[in-house]
């Protein structure tokens, strides 16, 4: 007998999910994954080149609006639960749903979704979207580097083109971004690592993906995307902790869980978090998960020629998830804009144009700052012509990719930068130590 399978993702998680759990799996047949959070990657199929040879037509990927008709429809037995940065009660009332349709609703296990390395492997995750996961990594990369380790990063899936040519994807030069056609959320978590010099790998398949990293690195990092589990079995796991949103840590899936496992916790911005913030946060460390090491970061932000802010009217761009899904409504851009001394932050709601628009009533948070989405060419036609009407001496982007080579804009723009310093110790040079 075969037991009918449902999987709710996001395009990541839930296709690494179904490549280690289901596909080889006779006992199992996946009728259909639903799709939500990123815009346009429903609606298309799992290829068959993919999915194996239990499923000669591929598996259709359908909106999660139908979930509960799609249960009925397909007999589904067990619904599995595969995105990130939702919090639990969002996952309780999606229980409800699932159960009142007559499924079983379940979450994964961690430890079977992580594939064993034969290289020494860094995971850097984090409890939410935003909490500054990126420049540690950078910094772990910094560091590996200075010990004479030959390092490759691999970033979390973001397969929103042609699945089949994204099985696995090598990036060496910001000329590779082009060649994939990658999109501006792409651009962001890929080229801040080619410009210091690593390789990047990226794709759909782990296993291959993995295999393709240990050719070419001593060490292997993988940069986790939102606060999702790693998907290689870690001998360092970092999770990344931010006392701006104290208590996300304990009430966000699957931060909680990248919480609980971390062997480093790094409790990040605590130049700008409040002191009962940070001691919150520590607190929790040390009750939810007593044999982490931890460490604590300011998140110091940089703005070549910082002089030009002030007394400007300026629009600020953040990070599209930080400041969507991620539920902060503000990132480095607002904080340098403030610092700087900026005569007004505009508004850019009023001026907001498309898909943007549509951004902005659907993240209600999200009304200082214009979020940088990019996922379909539209998008960043409708970002263009949203950052062109807004009426302002200048756009502080604190986006790690420039989008003026993707975007006619006009006017002038500075970068907005964001980097890790650590305070006092552990810090991570002891924490990576045992891997010279």
């Amino acid at each position: 007998m075969t037991k009918n399978v449902l999987i709710m993702g996001a395009a990541g998680k839930d296709f690494h999910l179904f490549n280690m759990l289901y596909r080889n799996n006779p006992q199992i047949h996946v009728t259909t994954f639903t799709a939500t959070q990123i815009p346009h990657i429903d609606d298309r199929r799992y290829p068959p080149e993919l999915a194996g040879n239990l499923y000669p037509q591929g598996i259709p990927i359908k909106p999660e609006k139908m979930l509960t008709d799609l249960i009925k429809q397909d007999k589904v037995e067990e619904v599995v639960f595969a995105y990130s940065d939702v919090s639990y009660n969002y996952i309780d009332v999606q229980r409800k749903k699932v159960e009142q349709a007559g499924a079983v609703f379940t979450l994964p296990k961690t430890e079977g979704l992580m594939v064993k390395s034969t290289k020494p492997i860094v995971a850097v995750c984090a409890v939410r979207t935003g909490a500054g996961k990126s420049p540690v990594s950078r910094c772990v990369v910094k560091i590996l580097k200075s010990m004479g380790k030959k390092v490759a990063v691999c970033r979390h899936p973001m397969p929103y083109g042609n699945l089949v040519e994204q099985t696995v994807q090598r990036y060496e030069t910001v000329a590779d971004l082009d060649k994939h056609k990658c999109t501006i959320e792409e651009r962001e978590d890929y080229e801040p690592h080619i410009r210091n010099g690593i390789i990047v790998f990226a794709g759909v398949d782990y296993e291959k993906v993995l295999r393709a990293a240990e050719k070419e690195a001593d060490v292997v990092i993988w940069d986790g995307g939102n606060n999702d589990i790693p998907f290689f079995k870690p001998n360092i796991y970092i999770t990344v902790a931010d006392p701006l949103r104290a208590g996300h840590e304990l009430s966000y899936y699957p931060g909680r869980v990248n919480f609980e496992l971390a062997d480093v916790i790094i409790i990040n911005k605590v130049d700008s978090a409040k002191p009962e913030e940070i001691a919150s946060v520590e607190a929790n460390a040390r009750k939810y998960n007593p044999k982490a090491k931890i460490v604590k970061a300011n998140s110091i932000i940089y703005v070549p020629d910082q002089e030009q802010v002030k007394g400007k009217r300026v629009l600020v761009i953040e990070d599209g998830p930080t400041v969507t899904h991620g539920e902060m409504g503000y990132g480095a851009g607002y904080l340098a804009a403030k610092k700087y001394g900026a005569k007004e932050i505009i508004d850019p709601r009023p001026y907001a144009k498309g898909e943007i628009k549509d951004t902005f009533e659907k993240y209600k948070q999200t009304s200082s700052v214009l979020p940088a989405i990019g996922y379909t060419p539209k998008q960043m036609k409708d970002m263009e012509d949203s950052i062109n009407a807004v009426p302002c001496d200048l756009v502080l982007m604190a986006t790690p990719t420039d989008l003026g080579r993707y975007l006619k804009l006009n006017k002038p723009y500075l970068f907005v930068s964001y980097e890790t310093e650590e305070i006092g110790k552990p810090n991570l040079t002891d924490i990576l130590s045992p891997l010279k």
